[in-house]
């Protein structure tokens, strides 16, 4: 009867051993493709944002390279660098008018100064490209028919100059011609200048690869949580298989045993 019952044992546990291979098989075979986890398809939303990052990033390239051409150029090729001690010895309006675009004619507002150092005079401007668009006036007004007007402005400026110049800093050009050189009272293009026009497209450039980057990493969190939950279905479901085979084995066992 021992023998008896152990045979019907292994005939029966050989039986489910074998259910269960083709089970799995069929679960990696047939079933494979509803069991591997699937790469999540991008929304609209995603796209967009990833277009969109990918054009701030550029339109930052393009404001770079007009700032470089710009600003930060004239600031690295400017030679206005060496800091002089000026004192103020003439101011005065010269008496021909400079032509102002072909419309109209300006008068000009003539300021030389004593570089102290070189015990030497000098044409000062206002900056360095005011040494190129006009190269023997300090000030020149805008363009305007009414002379008056014209004249009332340049004087206002004198004065002022006479009054807020009379010993100053100003800087030089070591390239310039030495007999009667030039200063500018202040550069047009500084540092803090350059830094600034440089912190637009920094951001933008910062701003598109941070917009890019997160719409990344959600697409990888989402695809990693769905290859998580197929992991997960599928040890539940053979787990439940094996107990229910084991259940029924059992079952099966004890009902074919005499009593």
């Amino acid at each position: 009867m021992k023998r008896h019952r152990t045979h019907v044992f292994g005939e029966v546990l050989r039986t489910t051993v074998a259910q269960e291979q083709e089970w799995s098989k069929g679960v990696d075979g047939r079933g494979g493709e509803r069991a591997r986890p699937q790469m999540p398809v991008s929304s609209v939303g995603e796209d967009r944002a990833i277009l969109l990052g990918f054009s701030m990033m550029a339109f930052s390239a393009l404001m770079f390279f007009l700032v470089g051409i710009t600003t930060v150029k004239p600031y690295v090729n400017s030679n206005w660098k060496e800091e002089a001690s000026c004192v103020l010895l003439q101011a005065d309006i010269l008496k021909e008018w400079v032509d102002c675009r072909g419309v109209s004619t300006v008068p000009c507002l003539r300021v030389t100064v004593n570089l102290t150092a070189s015990n030497q005079s000098a044409l000062l401007h206002f900056d360095e490209e005011s040494v190129f668009l006009s190269p023997e006036c300090f000030y020149i007004p805008k363009c305007q028919m009414d002379r008056a007007a014209l004249q009332d402005e340049v004087q206002r400026v004198k004065t002022i100059v006479a009054s807020k110049l009379e010993n100053s800093s100003c800087l030089t050009d070591p390239t310039g011609t030495p007999w009667y050189p030039h200063v500018i009272l202040k550069r047009k293009y500084t540092l803090e200048t350059v830094l600034f026009a440089l912190l637009w497209p920094c951001l933008l450039l910062g701003g598109g690869a941070l917009l890019v980057g997160l719409v990344k990493l959600t697409q990888f969190l989402a695809h990693l949580s769905s290859e998580m939950c197929s992991e997960t279905a599928r040890s539940r479901l053979t787990s439940g298989h094996t107990r229910g085979k084991l259940y029924r084995l059992h079952r099966r066992s004890s009902i074919q045993s005499p009593t």
